[in-house]
């Protein structure tokens, strides 16, 4: 039965190709009507454009953006601090984004939206340069490591539909584009970003890229330092990147590039919630570390068939490690020396080792039915994944980094995942104005974990279950779009979406807890239906309703009469809203003068996330989703003449809830309780003296605003974190 269905999507694989070849046995080409612009993968889109937000095109390489939920920030454009990664500026225009914000540093980015949890972005599919870069998408799926957007071109984020073509995810998808030397001219250019800000900051970028005749390439690296706004925050980063792509012919290119970054923060931990309006700078943890190493190579092949059709074959890995040593009680617990042996107490050493490998291969085509023409786009991918997990071992007493162990590790574990699938999806253009996008994805997914999972108390070996997850299933969806004007449309669709069983489900210490043996994965799907316009680059919007259907949710409970825990699907939860953006340019209204600008904008979202009444766990029957604010809205002003430009941006966020109990009262110790509605006000200036030299400054939390966005119950806590207070930062870079 398996392999019918593989052989029914290869079919459907081998249908387009043969539409490929047909085409070209054209006598005549393809009429006009409906016919596709593909734009490259890497290319940068409204180039003449002082917006930072775009809608997608239809078509962007191999991808099928039509009729989806979808924006695109171009990073020359963002008014903000790009240098920290500072994501409530850089995605204040996406609406509904939920943003952690406790790492001063900037690496680790946490976004979601929905009613998702915002933890290192796991709900979304976060991709650089259109393949993975998380940890494991099928068992871990958190992006310990993000770009530094001074090198990254533009961001692309698809909702809803994009889960039949990128596969695991509720969220969406997210893809970093990074800057790769094809939109330079001269044979070398250098680029380079100076930055200095509060709390010792320094960031140093610099690159160098350039185009000759068939090659282009592209290189830089960075460097952040800073002592965190916070007590015990220091941190440094080094990142560099390679990439160089040569056209063999008119129609075949291969490009070789690899990323390797490196992150060492010190962890400042959480507070307890009577502690931050004392001083919310302060730390009762000085001996907590972070460090991640990441590695990203990968080959790119671009091959056009012809004129409308093209293919494109990424081969890749992720290879990386997460190290952390620290002291991870509660934080009503001193770290303090203990007077018995005058050292401090032993920490605790985490690490974590990740190999994953991947291939996935894209075709698209147009062809003809009737009298439109169509485009069709498939795609295949193959995975294995390896993560080692060496946990809970017996730190030293020291106060720096140090991840030595003494003796052994309790808990040793092997977790391996493999993938394999298949994606069809086409554009039915059934008039001038109406386009329909079916589509299909087939998944077949296996996860395995082995190991030790700890010591009994006479010292003898805790086996892990032998647990192995084998699994395949089919994903549908459609999404329709109909042309009002010429930039005006309304869009709409549904999809499924799925989120795999993770490792931490598979690791059931047996003397207590066991997995249930019908262990689902997630399932479930999103609808949007929306309204958009870009006119005349005096308004563009986005308004559109969705609803997003969580079933299987994996939990814990203990059934009635138990004396152990069972890891189950506990049931689901629906989350359903409205996402708005609008931007007003005033100016353009009266003159189409370049040199005045004045951007009004403001992303709207409301979101009602709630537990399903027939949720096996009782106590969060019809409860609010944790970190799920109801209400987030993010506004601002930039106005500019010639080459200044000023940007007023404000944030609001509502309160949400920590857990899904949804307790109020904040726990001695912080770890749970409601999180207040915080509101944030940045400023921003940007002076470009010549295409070759800028200087940009900014104030980060003007009014300095006392919040938090999270709790953690360990790393990084445990405890709230407090986010940064206010800021500031200046920055100066050229261009030769």
């Amino acid at each position: 039965m398996e392999t019918k269905k593989i052989i029914s999507v290869f079919s459907l694989l081998l249908l387009g190709t043969a539409i490929g070849y047909a085409q070209t046995k054209l006598k005549t080409p393809l009429r006009d009507t409906g016919a596709t612009n593909y734009l490259p993968d890497i290319t940068v889109v409204g180039k003449n454009s002082k917006s930072d937000y775009q809608q997608m095109p239809e078509i962007v390489g191999t991808n099928i953006y039509a009729g989806k939920k979808s924006a695109l920030i171009v990073l020359d454009n963002v008014q903000g601090n790009i240098v920290n990664n500072n994501m409530r500026q850089v995605l204040a225009k996406v609406p509904g984004i939920h943003i952690w914000e406790s790492d001063p540093s900037g690496i680790q980015i946490g976004i979601a939206a929905r009613g998702l949890s915002p933890n290192r972005s796991w709900e979304f599919n976060v991709r650089q340069n259109g393949y993975d870069i998380a940890a494991d998408p099928f068992g871990y799926p958190e992006a310990y490591y993000n770009p530094q957007l001074q090198a990254v071109q533009r961001i692309e984020i698809v909702r809803g539909q994009g889960a039949l073509q990128y596969g695991p995810q509720f969220g969406g998808m997210v893809n970093y584009i990074l800057r790769n030397g094809s939109d330079m001219s001269k044979e070398i250019e250098i680029e380079s970003q100076q930055t200095i800000g509060s709390n010792a900051l320094f960031n140093s970028y610099n690159a160098i890229g350039g185009k000759k005749g068939k090659l282009h390439y592209y290189s830089f690296f960075d460097h952040r330092n800073g002592n965190g706004w916070r007590e015990n925050s220091s941190f440094y980063t080094n990142a560099g990147f390679a990439t160089v792509s040569y056209a063999f012919s008119s129609k075949f290119s291969l490009t070789a590039e690899i990323m390797r970054s490196n992150m060492h923060s010190q962890q400042p931990g959480g507070l307890t919630d009577a502690q931050i309006p004392e001083n919310a700078q302060q730390s009762f943890r000085s001996r907590n570390w972070f460090d991640i190493t990441w590695t990203t190579p990968a080959l790119i092949a671009n091959y056009q068939i012809n004129a409308h059709t093209r293919i494109n074959t990424k081969l890749f890995g992720t290879i990386g490690d997460r190290n952390s040593v620290g002291f991870l009680q509660s934080i009503t617990t001193r770290d303090s020396i203990n007077p018995a042996t005058l050292t401090y107490n032993n920490r605790v050493v985490n690490l974590d080792q990740y190999k994953n490998y991947g291939l996935e291969s894209r075709f698209i085509t147009d062809y003809r039915l009737g009298k439109m023409n169509n485009t069709f786009s498939a795609g295949i991918r193959l995975y294995t994944g390896t993560t080692t997990r060496q946990a809970d071992g017996k730190g030293t007493t020291g106060t720096d980094y140090d991840v030595t162990v003494l003796g052994s590790y309790p808990r040793d574990i092997r977790f391996n995942s493999r993938n394999a699938a298949a994606f069809a999806e086409t554009v039915l253009r059934i008039a001038n104005k109406l386009l329909i996008i079916p589509g299909v994805r087939y998944e077949w997914l296996e996860g395995s974990a082995t190991g030790r999972n700890g010591y009994t108390s006479s010292g003898a070996e805790i086996t892990l279950q032998d647990i192995t997850r084998s699994r395949s299933f089919w994903l549908g969806g459609i999404g329709a779009e109909y042309h009002i004007g010429k930039s005006t449309e309304l869009y709409g669709n549904i999809s499924q979406a799925y989120r795999p069983i993770q490792f931490a489900n598979l690791q059931a210490p047996p003397t207590t807890d066991i997995v249930d043996p019908d262990l689902k994965d997630a399932k479930g799907y999103n609808i949007d239906l929306g309204y958009r316009s870009k006119l005349n680059g005096v308004v563009q919007f986005d308004l559109s309703i969705f609803y997003l259907q969580y079933n299987n949710r994996v939990g814990t409970i203990t059934p009635t009469g138990a004396s152990y825990r069972l890891i189950t699907n506990v049931g689901a939860s629906t989350s359903k809203g409205f996402e708005g953006y609008v931007e007003f340019n005033p100016i353009k209204v009266f003159t189409q003068s370049t040199k005045t600008d004045l951007l009004i904008f403001g992303s709207y979202a409301y979101t009602d996330a709630r537990y399903s009444g027939d949720h096996k766990d009782a106590s969060t029957k019809d409860k609010r989703v944790e970190n799920a604010p109801e209400t987030i809205f993010r506004g601002g002003i930039t106005a500019g003449y010639k080459g200044l430009l000023l940007t007023a941006q404000l944030s609001y966020v509502g309160e949400t809830f920590s857990d899904a109990n949804n307790t109020v009262v904040p726990s001695a110790n912080g770890n749970t309780g409601l999180i207040p509605s915080y509101t944030v006000t940045d400023l921003t200036a940007t002076y470009k003296f010549s295409k070759q030299l800028n200087i940009k400054a900014g104030l980060n939390n003007l009014f300095d605003a006392r919040y938090f966005t999270r709790r953690a119950g360990g790393y990084p806590g445990p405890g709230a974190m407090p986010a940064d207070g206010r800021t500031f930062f200046i920055s100066v870079g050229f261009k030769l």
